[in-house]
């Protein structure tokens, strides 16, 4: 998304990580919810959600991680549909970043899909790098999902993104330029 923002400045952009954040910590229906699931101690102090005591109990309770999906998923769906709706006869492209996309049905809100995949070992080392996860958390965290090989084949386009920054870029400012087009890469 980095890329995007960059690239085209004008867009308008979703985040669905950022608003699990934002409903967690600042919606007072959603942190009840949690707190009635979880207990109240997977709040701080200062009101934050214990993100990694949370992942600790999703990871192991099956019934728990589809809790706090029942809890988040359809509401940032909602924030999500709104906002792609209000831009649906813009001239003014909208990108959403939704890490569980296939896993949620939520392609079916897509106009076009973008995987954004690289090697497993890689993948692996920027979780461990971005996260405070063990080695075996990490892991567990990627076999949770949807397999990449499976997310790409449903994808309308792939990028690969195993390089440094400015391939990336340089992917992304083609797939824009196809879109402003209007073309429509297979």
């Amino acid at each position: 998304m980095v890329c995007l923002r960059q690239l085209v400045q004008d867009a308008r952009f979703f985040d669905a990580d950022v608003t699990a954040r934002e409903l967690a910590d600042r919606d007072p229906e959603v942190r009840g919810l949690i707190e009635k699931e979880f207990g109240p101690e997977v709040y701080s102090a200062s009101g934050d959600l214990n993100r990694e005591a949370v992942r600790t109990i999703v990871f192991a309770d099956a019934e728990k991680k589809r809790a706090l999906e029942q809890i988040l998923h359809p509401r940032i769906r909602r924030q999500w549909s709104l906002e792609a709706e209000s831009h649906r006869n813009s001239a003014e492209l909208f990108f959403a970043d939704i890490p569980l996309l296939y896993e949620t049905g939520g392609e079916t809100l897509c106009d076009r899909v973008v995987v954004v995949a690289c090697s497993p070992g890689l993948q692996l080392e920027r979780l461990l790098a971005r996260t405070a996860l063990g080695k075996g958390e990490a892991q567990q965290m990627i076999d949770a999902q949807m397999p990449l090989t499976q997310k790409m084949s449903r994808a309308d386009h792939v990028v690969w993104n195993n390089g440094g920054h400015d391939v990336l870029k340089e992917q992304a400012r083609l797939l824009v330029e196809f879109w402003r087009d209007g073309r429509h890469v297979p």
